[in-house]
């Protein structure tokens, strides 16, 4: 993914002052800028047990992390893209040791490593699905091992790379996730609200807020037993996750992350579909009874095989078996890859994949060029010489004063409003999220159908009355981001005189 303008002038800033700093300051510019060419990097937390590495699998499109809990699932392990497979184990010496996947194409169970040496896994693979994202499996937090909790939390809650706390291995490669996706199950509890809160107030600036962060209500098949439908139930519950975690998370998103694991690493083979297929061709009443719990499915006489009747499950559970069967009984010719389709329709995870597309990565830019301000910001503050501090902070604030800066304005008044820090009416409230969030006119204004002349006259319209609110009855707190806001109107404004205003939605 190329970089884009913002990402592009900060690196173009890190470039520029490089060569004119100190030993230390200059090593960790030259990491910032190295970073801001790398693809947004993404941390799956959550509880233990709670489905993270599954949907980490189906989020690689391989089933590669184990989601056993093993040697490896205590470790933080990032996967990114690369030429060839491999899996290096990074100690905390700073030396690598290189291990092949096992037979199944996994992670091997065992590293090789003692624990306490390693300092995370590094995983590249030919995935498509790594060009643009990095994805960074973290231990289970809240867990009885406070080692493996510990260690999480040392991942997603620092601000590296310039952290003392953490050694320089992990601080380079791993810290600093400019996103978060956190996966829990059924109920949230008050130690996962915690546990965001935490990340969000210590992370860099831009990447802490609710509109960075996403909730993920995984296993909802199991909200409903024998296999029935989950979703008339899953809705009001997603609902009221959402109520609960909003000033954490932008959006609550319920998942089946097995379906979205087995098919999206396309594990379903012929013979599974074929199993399906006579078990949808057996008599409605064996099939209920069948269906009725999982010792049943496994140990009731029928035509299929016990171990093909195991496989199933394994791969699908009850609900995704009694999903696929509904499907066949409906249309018995139905072909293998529709059949696959359907059930990944059926596991939510579209509805993931088109949140991650609007709450990251058409927002990388913007994403990873306030991480890298932010640290910088924080480089300076820490350098020896007061040469290099000058030599920053100048640089930072010329990039500031640029007009397609002022996205980053937006997104970080936006955080305030999202996080609660600033109350704003419903509607105000929406308008500037909107307003931060993409670059496509027709949507940040609600004028989908309109033409040039009428969405120059609304952005002026806005911005007139986010002018007027911030001068007559807004707190001064509320009145900072209704000017922010009456400026991005006002520059989106011109931007839609000067341009096409249309074919650019949510352009990242």
């Amino acid at each position: 993914m190329a970089p884009g303008p913002l990402s592009s002038r900060v690196a173009d800033l890190c470039a520029e002052v490089g060569n004119r700093l100190g030993g230390a300051t200059q090593a960790q510019v030259i990491d910032v800028r190295r970073r801001l060419g790398e693809p947004l990097r993404v941390a799956i937390a959550g509880r233990l047990k709670s489905g993270k590495s599954t949907l980490v699998n189906a989020l690689i499109g391989r089933r590669v992390a184990p989601t056993e809990v093993g040697e490896c699932t205590r470790i933080v392990t990032q996967f990114r893209y690369g030429t060839s497979d491999r899996v290096d184990v990074v100690k905390r010496n700073g030396a690598r040791v290189s291990l092949p996947l096992d037979e199944a194409g996994m992670i091997p169970q065992r590293l090789g490593v003692a624990r306490h040496e390693v300092a995370y896994v590094d995983v590249t693979l030919t995935s498509d699905h790594l060009r643009d994202l990095t994805v960074v499996d973290t231990p289970g937090l809240s867990s009885a091992n406070t080692a493996v909790s510990d260690q999480a939390r040392r991942f997603l809650f620092t601000e590296a790379p310039i952290d003392d706390d953490l050694d320089s291995d992990s601080a380079g490669a791993l810290s600093g996730a400019e996103a978060i996706i956190y996966v829990f199950t059924q109920s949230v509890r008050e130690d996962d609200v915690q546990a965001l809160e935490a990340f969000r107030s210590v992370s860099a600036r831009l990447s802490s807020n609710p509109i960075n962060s996403l909730g993920l209500f995984n296993k909802v098949d199991k909200l409903a037993g024998g296999g029935q439908d989950p979703w008339p139930i899953v809705a009001p519950l997603a609902g009221d996750q959402s109520k609960v975690l909003r000033r954490v998370v932008s959006d609550v998103v319920p998942v089946v992350g097995l379906l979205a694991e087995t098919t999206e690493a396309g594990r379903l083979t012929a013979a599974d579909c074929e199993a399906l297929r006579q078990l949808a061709a057996m008599p409605q009443g064996e099939r209920t009874v069948l269906l009725a719990s999982v010792d049943l499915f496994t140990t009731r006489e029928c035509g299929i095989t016990r171990e093909s009747r195991e496989r199933l499950l394994r791969l699908l559970d009850l609900y995704g078996i009694s999903f696929a069967i509904a499907q066949l009984v409906d249309k018995p010719t139905l072909a293998t890859g529709e059949l696959v389709r359907m059930l990944f329709q059926a596991s939510g995870f579209p509805r993931l994949r088109q949140t991650l597309d609007h709450a990251f990565r058409w927002r990388t830019d913007a994403i990873k060029a306030g991480w890298a301000l932010s640290s910088l910001e924080k480089i300076a503050s820490h350098a020896e010489r007061p040469h290099d501090r000058e030599l920053l902070r100048d640089a930072i604030e010329r990039v500031l004063q640029q007009p397609e800066s002022h996205r980053l304005r937006l997104l970080e008044v936006a955080q305030l409003v999202t996080t609660g820090a600033v109350d704003l009416p419903d509607q105000m409230e929406g308008e500037l999220t909107r307003l931060a969030l993409s670059n496509d006119p027709g949507w940040i204004l609600n004028l989908p159908q309109a033409d040039r002349d009428q969405m120059v006259r609304a952005a002026l319209d806005a911005a007139t009355r986010w002018r007027a609110y911030a001068v007559a009855g807004a707190s001064p707190s509320q009145s900072r981001v209704a000017l922010v806001a009456h400026r991005g109107f006002y520059l989106l404004s011109q931007r839609i005189r000067g341009g096409s205003a249309t074919g650019q939605a949510h352009a990242r």
